[in-house]
């Protein structure tokens, strides 16, 4: 048996997830990385692969009926190269306001004010949802928001895009890979 060395507790991390996300249309999951190839392992959690902690996350599309013919559904069936050419990598503080943003759809930060919890409260649940990840973690989605600086998330210009993996006409998320662990935070809309 092994013993849970996470700075979060399930019950503290399972409460972060529901209020942030419950309100969009999410896919937030995580399984065991396997892999040398984490995107393999980012495959295997579309598939709803169990959470190797038992954990709960949410998933807005696990009964659709869609599923008996793409098990994968929403994300379309992709190899990896197609997946991988897809995530670019950035860093800790992008993840942080990425995962803000990713409380309701079109991907902007404007989708705060719908909480009673100020930005630094909604901050602290974000913090909860990584620290599940640890320090050591690294951060990859599918949102191209240009800044200045590589490898960052700039969510004060009104120019962004995204590579999509599901079905949806938007879909945007993050994906957190550790050494054991392959988290995703996916969020989709259809207009």
């Amino acid at each position: 048996m092994s013993v849970d060395r996470s700075p979060v507790d399930r019950e503290s991390w399972e409460a972060a997830v529901r209020h942030l996300y419950e309100d969009a249309h999410p896919f937030d999951a995580t399984g065991p990385r396997r892999h040398a190839d984490w995107v393999l392992d980012v495959l295997a959690v579309m598939a709803r692969v169990p959470d190797p902690r038992g954990w709960a996350g949410l998933d807005d599309d696990a009964s659709d009926p869609e599923r008996e013919a793409s098990p994968l559904y929403p994300f379309v069936a992709h190899p990896p190269e197609y997946v991988a050419q897809r995530l670019r990598e950035i860093d800790r503080d992008s993840a942080e306001n990425l995962l803000l943003a990713l409380t309701d759809d079109g991907c902007r930060m404007s989708s705060l004010h719908r909480f009673a919890e100020s930005e630094e409260e909604l901050r602290a649940m974000v913090g909860t949802v990584l620290a599940r990840y640890g320090d050591g973690a690294s951060y990859y989605t599918n949102v191209t928001r240009p800044g200045p600086v590589p490898g960052r998330l700039d969510f004060t210009t009104s120019g962004w895009g995204y590579s999509p993996l599901t079905v949806y006409s938007e879909d945007y998320g993050l994906v957190v890979v550790t050494d054991t662990e392959v988290g995703m935070f996916w969020n989709s809309a259809d207009y």
